[in-house]
């Protein structure tokens, strides 16, 4: 018999889930808002420009690679304990390492905070669009998948319009790692009272006594291998353009514009996350529309276009640089409305998990290599965030040549 929850207890799963991964969010835009901020008062006297940046990428490398890895082992968290602890305990581990943040005296203990931060950053996602995936009804899902993409950048919106009002400076930034620390009332709440998911339970009750194999074990092995390496591939692609190209908008606007205006980095995240909040909604329904390949295709195609187009044809401090911004973030993200439609997709509950958390998070890990990477060039190009940020936008150009090695599960229901 099929197990459904109530109409409350499915707006409550979706509420948990939006603020989850809306807080995630306010952690993953903390860092590119305030490093340079943070290296200036930490570094003191021996601080650069060039140094500044090249510990924005280390900063940023350490985040994805404990993303990475809270992504895998909490995601596979979700599949033996259930998805709403595993999410709980992931929201109390950016919560709690972002505050312990507001105290650390040298970068050294702010790296190790942030690889600290990643890991709870990393398992919300998976839990969470698990859980909202299988909660909710087929016809549904278009509409709850664009919400779970808009929520981390209703995060960074939330992070920029806080930071306009009270400006984050090498004199005043321990307050936005206190601040930050606040979603762990929130962690504790999902822990103990939000429902789980029928479908999960239901997968438990049919497996038990037959000792399967372990999730990541299933995910390497036929026949679920090369769905497994698809998936990580699309993935992948979009957080390593996310955070190897695009973000460096970020500490390039603080270093041109806040030399005038303090807040000129919070406005520059602020336009992106507006358009982002936007793409991450259309993304899924574009998928819906289109198909899951064409889709993806168009999207990569555009996010290589406009990437190039804000580090090589603007500037900050334009007037056209605000508006590239913005429809920069707008199609850029509409991958993050894609993933969360497409990837539960391709994975049968029992290891949905794990698989849609292996998929968004391995990207992690070569994300951080890719944001390292950047820093090198960074670094070797002198400082030129231009060259830096149209150097790594062309991982976009792969997504248009993957796309067309994964299957459609345009028709796939995940009532089981």
């Amino acid at each position: 018999m099929k197990v459904t929850l109530s109409p409350g207890g499915r707006l409550a799963v979706l509420s948990a889930a939006f603020a989850g991964l809306l807080f995630d969010g306010f952690e993953l835009g903390l860092m590119p808002l305030a490093s340079l901020s943070v290296s200036k008062d930490l570094l003191g006297a021996a601080y650069t420009p060039t140094l500044g940046g090249d510990w924005f990428a280390r900063f940023t490398a350490a985040l994805m690679l404990g993303a990475a890895i809270g992504g895998i082992v909490l995601g596979s968290l979700g599949d033996r304990l259930g998805r709403a602890r595993a999410m709980g305990i992931s929201i109390l581990f950016y919560s709690i390492f972002a505050g312990i943040g507001a105290h650390v005296h040298s970068q050294e203990q702010m790296l190790v905070l942030r690889f600290l931060v990643g890991l709870g950053v990393g398992g919300v996602w998976p839990n969470a669009v698990a859980l909202v995936a299988e909660c909710w009804p087929d016809r549904a899902r278009p509409t709850v998948a664009g919400l779970m993409g808009a929520a981390i950048n209703a995060g960074i919106l939330l992070l920029s319009q806080i930071a306009q009002v009270w400006p984050v400076t090498a004199e005043a930034w321990r307050w936005l790692f206190q601040l930050a620390a606040a979603p762990a009332v929130l962690g504790l709440g999902v822990i103990f009272f939000l429902p789980e998911s029928p479908a999960w339970l239901a997968s438990r009750g049919q497996r038990t006594g037959n000792k399967p194999a372990t999730p990541l074990r299933e995910l390497f092995n036929p026949p679920l291998l090369k769905t497994t390496l698809v998936g990580i591939m699309l993935g992948s692609i979009p957080l390593v353009g996310a955070w190897a190209a695009s973000k460096w908008m970020i500490p390039w606007a603080d270093k041109i514009g806040g030399a005038t205006q303090a807040n000129y980095k919070a406005m520059t995240q602020g336009w992106w996350a507006f358009g982002a909040i936007l793409g991450s909604v259309a993304g899924a329904y574009i998928a819906n529309a289109l198909g899951r390949r064409r889709s993806y295709f168009l999207i990569s195609l555009g996010s290589l276009t406009l990437t190039v187009a804000m580090f090589q044809l603007t500037a900050p401090l334009l007037p056209s640089f605000f508006p590239v911004v913005f429809a920069q973030g707008l199609v850029a993200t509409l991958f993050f409305g894609w993933l969360p439609l497409y990837l539960p997709e391709l994975f049968p509950t029992h290891v949905r998990a794990t698989g849609s958390g292996l998929s968004y998070n391995v990207g992690r890990f070569a994300t951080a290599g890719g944001v390292l990477a950047a820093g090198y060039v960074f670094t070797a190009f002198g400082g030129s965030y231009p060259s830096v940020g149209t150097a790594a936008a062309l991982i976009y150009g792969l997504g248009m040549v993957v796309i067309w090695f994964a299957p459609d599960t345009a028709r796939k229901s995940l009532s089981e």
